[in-house]
């Protein structure tokens, strides 16, 4: 069971054509739609890569050791998926746009390189196009999923976060949510226990039970040397036997990514509450206006509800923070029971340091854009292709579940990629599915 499978469908009338994905990475190919050119002067280099079956961290760190530069330096909009051919921007400080061109290996190539003058920063993208190979499924099934991608366009795609976001585990929300308590014994009981067959190795479950058994000796000897964090944390609270000091030693993007994972819990639960009514508004919305991010309240939904019906305008849902505003009348109560499922409220988020979380709001739903069915034949079987392009910060796997009816969304993957190498994290949303930075409404910051 995934974080994702129990969501409920938008298009739930429709039957699903089934079908995997991501079976080759060539069958999983993205492209950012950048949000402005290079300006061919300043210190900065941009450049595009195509990497494959790479994270992108992975290929941050290998052209930063090439080129002799900081990985700080190097600059991204979003992050890609590890398992395809994906197409990013990257801007670097310290190089020349020569020496980038002249980077090379078999996954990982160089497209073009350019000078600009800022740094590249999370979010500055468009969006994201994608080619999606549908396997496992007769290639004449096309045709059903031409009524589906006509809802889809014309009410909009649910906005849910992906699997990625919650971790190769789906716990990543329970961290983030015990994390926000100061919930120490929790947070490494989920971290280095409770062993999950369908989840963890042989290795790993020994591990897992050796800590659930308080043999913290025998889960040091069992953690595999690819779990460096577990075994950092481990050896911290081997040390100092307190487990605040053990939480502590986790890395700050990891325990950010935590929070950011909860929030995505709360989100997904307001938008499943919602399914049937994303493109309706209500009094006392908090709508978005998808061509600047500007929020604003709604105080008359019969008003404003052409402007919704055009994609003008959508409902918005919460990224909880203990600044974020707050909604009105019914889309109010929807977000305090979910809210209330993770047993936090908003001021939770307040707290001391670098966990404090001000809060934003999302769009409920996305509008899928250049829509483009195929069914072919090739040398793997029969397939279906999908072309399509989505605003930063959406999933992709989140249309294509629309119109499989099934959940594909690969757990054993670094997230819409969400960390390093960790057994609990995802690499930060990547909107090859995932943008680190999402696309937000303007009134409520976002301290992540």
């Amino acid at each position: 069971m995934t974080a994702t499978s129990k969501l409920p469908y938008l298009t739930r009338d429709f039957p699903g054509v089934g079908g995997a994905i991501k079976q080759r990475a060539e069958d999983f190919f993205v492209q950012e739609v950048p949000l402005y050119e290079p300006v061919g002067k300043g210190e900065h280099v941009y450049c595009e890569i195509q990497k494959i079956n790479l994270t992108t961290f992975d290929a941050i760190s290998r052209i930063a050791k090439s080129l002799g530069v900081s990985s700080r330096d190097i600059g991204y909009a979003g992050m890609k998926d590890a398992k395809a051919v994906s197409r990013q921007v990257l801007s670097i400080l310290g190089t020349t746009p020569e020496a980038v061109m002249a980077l090379k290996w078999q996954d990982l190539s160089v497209l073009w390189a350019a000078r600009h003058e800022n740094k590249l920063r999370l979010g500055h993208l468009a969006g994201n196009r994608f080619a999606i190979k549908i396997r496992d499924v007769e290639p004449t099934a096309v045709v059903r999923l031409r009524p589906v991608v006509d809802v889809l366009t014309k009410r909009g795609m649910p906005n849910f976060f992906g699997e990625q976001r919650f971790g190769r585990r789906g716990d990543n929300d329970q961290l983030g949510a015990a994390l926000l308590r100061d919930d120490n014994p929790a947070v490494l009981k989920l971290l280095l226990g409770s062993p999950n067959p369908e989840f963890d190795d042989a290795q790993t479950l020994t591990a897992r039970r050796a800590f659930d058994a308080r043999d913290n000796a025998t889960a040091m000897h069992a953690w595999p040397r690819r779990s460096g964090m577990e075994r950092r944390v481990l050896a911290r609270l081997m040390k100092t036997h307190r487990p605040g000091a053990a939480v502590r030693a986790v890395d700050e993007k990891i325990r950010r990514l935590w929070i950011s994972a909860l929030q995505s819990r709360v989100f997904n639960s307001v938008v499943a509450r919602r399914i049937g009514q994303l493109d309706q508004l209500w009094n006392g919305d908090l709508a978005c206006k998808h061509e600047n991010g500007a929020c604003f309240r709604v105080e008359s939904a019969a008003t404003e509800q052409p402007r919704c019906d055009a994609f003008e305008i959508s409902p918005t849902g919460p990224l909880v923070g203990y600044r974020m505003s707050l909604p009105e009348g019914k889309e109010l109560e929807l977000e305090q029971a979910a809210l209330a499922e993770v047993e936090l409220a908003p001021e939770d988020f307040r707290k001391a340091g670098k966990h404090r979380i001000k809060g934003a709001r999302r769009p409920l739903r996305v509008k899928p854009a250049e829509v483009q069915l195929s069914g072919g034949v090739d040398e793997n079987g029969g397939h279906i292709t999908v072309a399509f392009t989505l605003p930063a910060g959406s999933y992709a796997t989140m249309f294509i579940r629309e119109l499989t009816k099934s959940d594909h969304d690969d757990p054993q993957q670094p997230a819409n990629e969400n960390s390093g190498p960790t057994t609990s994290g995802p690499e930060v949303p990547e909107s090859s599915d995932d943008d680190a930075a999402e696309t937000t409404c303007g009134n409520a910051g976002q301290d992540q």
